[in-house]
């Protein structure tokens, strides 16, 4: 009878164990799409093309890049590399273009509608699905207070024009006109993404980076407004997990791309930069008080805005429809630590990453002075 139950426990353990090691086998393969999408990608080496790359190829889908060979070229020696540019008129245009399928094309390097309009028309019968990323700055301004995807879009008097302008203030109408063309060229096919603040590693920009590392680096760091602003953003990697996902769902519509999904209080990203600060003894934030010194106001820091006039809207877009389309947000600890080690190692690489954006130290050193005499 002893040996028996032995037995059967023996028995037992063996396929206790079976079955833990079956289901993490599943959790492994769960993670690779049902069905393999040939996914297109005009740009693909700049932020949010390797972020994109990264999900689409961990769930096992084909890249093709569409790009002028330019931007780290070194990057994803394994990728078919499709060169040319986007502008049809210039040099070999689009050519490399007019041959191959794709079930998907994910266009988030278009800035001008006549060059969106000659892509998607060209790849309207031989792609299924067309998503281009546009911007939240593509609304007309003063941004609604928690605003949706039906907001009024920017214009621009000449339509025609293929120039930023002074200080970008074409950049917003000509992303509400590329989103125009793209869905002219294939409509009922295209899903429009804009963004707001893109952060997170691989960060070209240094806008978001300049907090983590300014407190990395200083006891004292002078934070404009006041801890309760609002703002919002999304970690390039989510964005980027997220715009798979809609390939693989074939999601049309359009859709806000910022966050995170339970909104966040300026205060709480200092605390995230405090936090993942390896500076002894920890840093503290002065906080500036923009309403009396109007030289700390729009453009002078980055990523924060002040939530009065004009701008009381800026950082309160409204995101439920992405987040009904499976849009996820990581921690705003996890983004805020990934960035800064992202920025330790790009400080030890030849022409790495370094920029940071906000003001000089010159100005900063000024800015400083009065906001510690303000707090006296």
């Amino acid at each position: 009878m002893g040996n028996i139950i032995r037995l059967v426990r023996y028995a037992a353990s063996v396929s206790v164990a079976f079955l833990m090691v079956f289901a993490v086998i599943s959790c492994k393969k769960s993670t690779t799409a049902k069905q393999p999408l040939r996914i297109l990608i005009l740009g693909g080496t700049g932020y949010l093309g390797p972020a994109t790359i990264d999900a689409a190829q961990a769930r096992g889908h084909k890249i093709t890049m569409f790009n002028r060979g330019r931007t780290r070229p070194e990057l994803y020696p394994e990728v078919e590399k499709l060169q040319g540019d986007r502008d049809p008129d210039k040099d070999e245009g689009l050519n490399a273009l007019k041959n191959g399928e794709w079930d998907v094309v994910i266009d988030n390097s278009g800035y001008y509608p006549r060059m969106v309009k000659a892509s998607a028309e060209l790849l309207s019968t031989r792609s299924k699905h067309y998503i281009y990323i546009s911007s939240i700055s593509a609304y007309k301004e003063p941004n609604p207070v928690n605003g949706d995807e039906s907001a009024p879009l920017a214009t621009m008097e000449d339509p025609t024009i293929e120039s930023m302008g002074a200080g970008s203030v074409n950049f917003g109408p000509l992303k509400a006109l590329c989103e125009q063309a793209a869905e002219a060229a294939m409509p009922g096919r295209t899903t429009i993404v804009r963004p707001g603040y893109i952060v997170g590693p691989d960060d070209p920009t240094g806008r978001f980076t300049y907090w983590p590392v300014k407190f990395d680096k200083t006891g004292e760091v002078i934070v404009p407004g006041d801890p309760n602003d609002p703002v919002q953003f999304v970690d390039v990697r989510d964005l980027g997990e997220w715009l798979v996902k809609l390939a693989e769902d074939s999601t049309m519509g359009i859709f806000h791309a910022t966050g995170p999904a339970n909104g966040l209080k300026w205060g709480q990203l200092i605390d995230a930069c405090i936090l993942a600060s390896s500076a002894e003894p920890k840093p503290t934030a002065v906080w500036a008080d923009t309403t009396a010194d109007k030289s700390i106001g729009i453009g002078v820091y980055p990523i924060w805005i002040s939530p009065r006039g004009d701008y009381e809207g800026f950082h309160t877009w409204n995101i439920q429809k992405a987040i009904n389309a499976g849009l996820k947000f990581r921690p705003i600890e996890e983004t805020v630590k990934d960035t800064l080690k992202w920025y330790r190692e790009q400080e030890k690489v030849e022409n790495g990453r370094t920029r940071l954006a906000g003001p000089s130290d010159e100005r900063e050193a000024k800015l400083f002075e009065a906001a510690k005499s303000e707090s006296r």
